[in-house]
């Protein structure tokens, strides 16, 4: 679970998260963060966020797609409840015969 801190203003700051990392991972994310002129954790921070959203699009490429039954079921759910104006007055029952 990522720890909060409180800055000196009282202010809540970003959630802190501690990865472990191999050495030649860590060479190579500092060189990309030197050649863009950012420091080490904002570059980790920027790849997770873009692998993040590459990943949700992916799972939401993958998702089946929705059949006519489900959208129409899905529509007539989220319309709210009406009421008859009243009863029938009569009901004709068919009798085979």
């Amino acid at each position: 679970m990522p720890t909060r801190q409180t800055s000196s203003s009282g202010k809540s700051k970003s959630p802190r998260i501690q990865v472990v990392l191999p050495e030649d991972l860590c060479a190579r994310l500092t060189a990309m963060a030197e050649h863009e002129s950012r420091t080490v954790s904002n570059m980790a921070r920027v790849l997770i966020q873009q692998g993040v959203q590459r990943h949700e699009q992916s799972q939401a490429a993958a998702a089946p797609p929705i059949s006519r039954e489900e959208q129409l079921r899905s529509a007539l759910e989220s319309q709210p409840p009406r009421r008859l104006r009243g009863a029938p007055r009569r009901l004709r029952l068919y009798r085979p015969g």
